[in-house]
């Protein structure tokens, strides 16, 4: 039942360009180069996951549930078997076990990337609408796809809770719990402040489902030889896919290998595991042969699960000069009795404006709907819509601008908990920003049915920190190199790291060899929360830091370059590892972090934050929003690639359009059955929808972060929406509540004389 197959023996590398270095000295830190892999994904070179030239190779395509909840009561696939060039048609009548995912635990961080407890074709009961009923594996993949269209089901359908709207009476509160982001806190009473404030705002929001469209879809390649497997999968978590298919396949941990060299997008939902990655699996070890699977872009919607939607209540109160006297902020989210957890949607709530009495709640209610999942700054990007759009209609009831309302109720310590932030330059980057784009100057314009209006918000997104293992090698002739399984989602990651141990080592940058994405190599953090650049970086600093205490025990001098003092003492390389990959001391290296994640978070307050400011001309005829102009200031700590920062800070931000504008899951509120499962009906933002953005920052180091670094892949998209809005109203006095700012919701909301 198994075949064995040509697999990589060594990791992927990717080596910078020599042409791409503009000088053989340092630093490279901070110097805009192009990405390492640029040429590799301009040229078409790069191999991703569903390109992996495999022999004898079978295609596998899901047939997915139509209904969202109820039991199979007849699945006939004789049809879709006898069709030509099929291999085998897996159901729950005849698909192998797997065994059960582990109950979440921060003991294993492992155990958080189950994307759903589904126990899939182990089961006939159906979860949600689109969860897969069976996998079709063909030798080519249109037979697969045609015989998938052949297999019948029938169904005993039940009554099921798919409609958020309705469902919310049902919601329950979410406390919270050791570890997990902030969903609620409480400081003083802030009803009874919010009750006796002169200056009141209470508003609600809504913002609505929105799925993950990466450029490239999940996808995943499976060969097992014997009991070894290999899983060449689009995932942002090498190192907890590999221990998850160990657990449900019920093979040793060593025995399963996953590269993951190229990544075409993640965003979140790529760091989980989903049924296309396990099914994959199981119909290589079923048939015996490698199979690959990867989804259309309608199978990522009704298998991977997206942003929830939310509804969300921000209440204000104020004095006459602006001063915050009372902030209340309340969500409601969905999840599923699947999966899907809670998102810090009123985290930075907490960390942003000095008030005296705070209230942060969330709550929760199950449907039958596949998990939702993270989804870039889960929580934060749809937070600060409310709170920044309740802040701007704070200053205009008020009669203050609203930089100048935010700049008053600056806190100097956390207003939460009273801990001091480790670096906050909110006041310097929000003139930064208000400079650049002439905030001061700007003046209201109106031609024909045309009004221009400005807005702005603020962004801010938590610090987060992991353990990175590596290992780095310098040797007499001047070259390095550097081996961790960190990932490559289009960041410039392994572009980043060779500046970084360029500069730590004394070494030109194109010396630089990197070594990523294998599970083979030490392990690194999932690419998530924004921690790798800082995570891996950190481990970079205290490897080179070995490298160097080795050399002068060696007989190295002062300010003698590391590569000099080894051919003169006589030593062809020096290699130091960092962290601990396995077994007991990885579980203790762990509880270490964990232990001093919690000391610091007792400390300081980390975060990268920004100001967004924005021009917006509205059709006050038709509704439409076009968006001209686009300021954003940053402080992100020490910029390491000026020319990568940027890119991940404006991609954010264009990622925030779709979400103001655009991007919106409909779901059918009777049957749960997604209606916009393609790029025709889900319309995320265009060349045409995105101005030209200019992006500004500090490059000031963090002092509590490794080499000063703050991650900057998901602040971009915080405060977007609400700056969006924000100008909206400035030009049209339309206060859009409910994301996205549709044509239809702007003319119901621009006043009538």
């Amino acid at each position: 039942m198994t075949t064995s197959s040509a697999v990589p023996t060594t990791a992927p590398t990717r080596v910078p360009d020599r042409t791409a270095a503009p000088a053989d000295t340092g630093p490279w830190v901070g110097r805009p180069l192009d990405r390492a892999d640029g040429t590799a994904k301009a040229t078409g070179s790069a191999t991703f996951s569903a390109e992996y030239q495999v022999p004898d190779i079978a295609h596998a395509v899901l047939v997915h549930a139509t209904i969202a909840r109820g039991r199979i009561r007849r699945i006939d696939t004789s049809r879709a078997e006898a069709h030509p060039g099929v291999v085998a048609v897996l159901t729950h009548h005849n698909a192998p076990k797997l065994a059960a995912p582990r109950r979440a635990s921060l003991m294993d961080l492992s155990t958080m990337v189950v994307g759903s407890r589904v126990p899939y074709l182990n089961t006939d009961e159906i979860h949600y609408d689109g969860q897969p009923l069976a996998v079709v594996v063909a030798d080519r993949l249109e037979a697969a796809q045609y015989a998938a269209s052949l297999v019948v089901v029938e169904y005993d359908e039940r009554p099921a809770h798919v409609d958020f709207a309705t469902e919310q009476a049902h919601a329950t509160p979410v406390s919270q719990s050791l570890g997990m982001p902030t969903v609620s806190g409480r400081k003083g009473d802030a009803t009874a402040a919010l009750a006796t404030s002169p200056h009141r705002v209470d508003l609600r929001f809504t913002t609505p489902t929105q799925n993950h469209n990466a450029m490239e879809p999940h996808a995943t390649t499976a060969v097992w030889d014997g009991d070894s497997l290999t899983v060449w999968d689009a995932a942002q978590n090498i190192d907890w896919f590999r221990k998850h298919l160990a657990l449900r396949f019920d093979v040793p941990l060593e025995k399963v290998r996953v590269l993951a060299p190229f990544v075409g997008g993640g965003f979140g939902a790529k760091g989980f595991v989903w049924s296309g990655t396990l099914l994959t699996v199981m119909a290589a070890r079923a048939t015996g042969r490698p199979v690959r699977m990867a989804l259309t872009r309608e199978g990522v919607y009704r298998t991977v699960g997206g942003r929830t939607p939310t509804t969300q209540r921000v209440a204000l109160g104020a004095t006459p000069d602006g001063r915050l006297t009372a902030l209340i902020h309340e969500a409601v989210m969905r999840t599923s009795p699947m999966g899907g957890s809670p998102d810090q949607v009123v985290g930075a709530s907490g960390d942003l404006y000095d008030a005296p009495a705070i209230a942060l709640s969330s709550s929760v209610v199950e449907l039958d709907l596949v998990p939702n999942t993270a989804m870039r700054a889960p929580g934060e990007s749809v937070g600060s819509f409310a709170m920044e759009s309740a802040m701007d209609q704070l200053a205009h009831d008020v009669g203050i601008d609203p930089v100048d309302l935010r700049l008053r109720n600056e806190p100097d310590v956390s207003p939460m908990h009273g801990r001091a932030y480790s670096h906050r330059r909110i006041r310097e980057v929000m003139d930064l920003g208000a400079r650049e784009f002439g905030w001061h100057e700007r003046q209201s314009r109106h031609t024909g049915s045309v009004s221009v209006g400005y807005g702005m918000a603020l962004a801010y997104h938590p610090a987060w920190i992991f353990v990175a293992n590596l290992t780095l090698r310098l040797d007499a002739d001047g070259t390095a190199r550097l081996r961790c399984g960190f990932h490559e989602m289009g960041m410039g990651t392994a572009t980043v790291q060779a500046q970084v141990v360029a500069d730590e080592l004394g070494v030109p940058y194109d010396a630089v060899r990197v070594e990523y994405g294998d599970t083979e190599l030490p392990i690194a953090p999932g690419a998530g929360g924004s921690a790798q650049a800082a995570s891996v970086a950190g481990s970079i600093v205290d490897a080179a830091s070995q490298i160097r205490r080795r050399v002068r025990r060696w007989g190295g001098r002062d300010g003698e370059p590391l590569a000099d003092a080894l051919r003169r003492t006589g030593h062809d390389h020096v290699e130091v590892s960092v962290g601990a990959d396995s077994g007991m001391r990885a579980m203790a290296g762990q509880v270490r972090f964990l232990a001093r994640t919690l000391r610091d978070q007792r400390r300081w307050v980390r975060a990268a934050s920004g100001a967004h400011f924005c021009e917006v001309h509205v059709d006050r005829d038709t509704g439409e929003v076009r968006v001209a102009r686009w300021v954003g200031a940053f402080d992100v700590g020490r910029v390491l690639n000026a020319k990568t920062l940027a890119s991940q800070l404006r991609g954010g931000i264009v990622m925030g359009l779709g979400l103001a504008l655009t991007e919106e899951t409909l779901i059918d509120p009777r049957t749960g059955r997604i209606m916009s499962a393609t790029l025709a009906d889900y319309h995320v933002p265009v060349h045409a929808d995105v101005p030209d953005i200019a992006i500004h920052v500090l490059d000031d180091p963090d002092p509590a972060m490794p080499k000063g670094v703050i991650g900057a892949g998901e602040v971009g998209i915080t405060g977007v929406g609400a700056a969006v809005a924000n100008a909206v109203f400035d030009a049209t006095g339309a206060r859009v509540t409910d994301l996205p700012i549709t044509l239809d919701k702007v003319l119901r909301g621009i006043p009538r004389a």
